[in-house]
């Protein structure tokens, strides 16, 4: 099973459109919740901020979930690297997205991996359209459908 956490909610039509044709797909190959949690409203200290919302995270985290933050700092996969991770470990895979800040101490100090979907910097909404379309891509070269060329 694949998890992604992530704080606020997608806004533009586009992006959902886009997640919900993915989440479509991805429903062949995996079983995926999406857990959207409320984000801090922004007002000076960015770095309490950050400890509250990864408070937030951890308190959907089990013990025995693997967990992969989306940080630039990271590991950068290639997509049939990526293809391999997916599938290589039986736990539950938890993916955690960020908010506008990006992630707090808390939460990347129980990571298993930190991953770098680019060396760009992306809005957190749009992060999780890139990252199912990267699973999904995962998945068809894991089970060899013509998607990835």
């Amino acid at each position: 099973m694949i998890k992604i956490l992530c704080l606020g909610k997608v806004k533009e039509s586009y992006l959902r459109d886009g997640m919900d044709e993915f989440i479509k797909r991805l429903s062949k190959f995996t079983k995926l919740e999406i857990i959207e949690l409320k984000d801090e409203k922004i007002l000076s200290n960015s770095s309490k901020i950050k400890e509250v919302e990864g408070t937030k995270l951890l308190n959907n985290i089990s013990s025995s979930d693997y967990v992969a933050c989306l940080d630039s700092t990271g590991k950068s996969f290639s997509s049939e690297m990526f293809s391999e991770f997916l599938t290589k470990d039986s736990r539950n895979i938890v993916f955690v997205i960020g908010g506008a800040l990006g992630l707090g101490k808390n939460i990347l100090s129980r990571a298993d991996i930190k991953i770098s979907l680019s060396n760009m910097t992306f809005t957190h909404q749009m992060v999780r359209l890139f990252l199912l379309e990267q699973v999904y891509r995962g998945f068809t070269i894991k089970n060899n459908i013509k998607y990835h060329k």
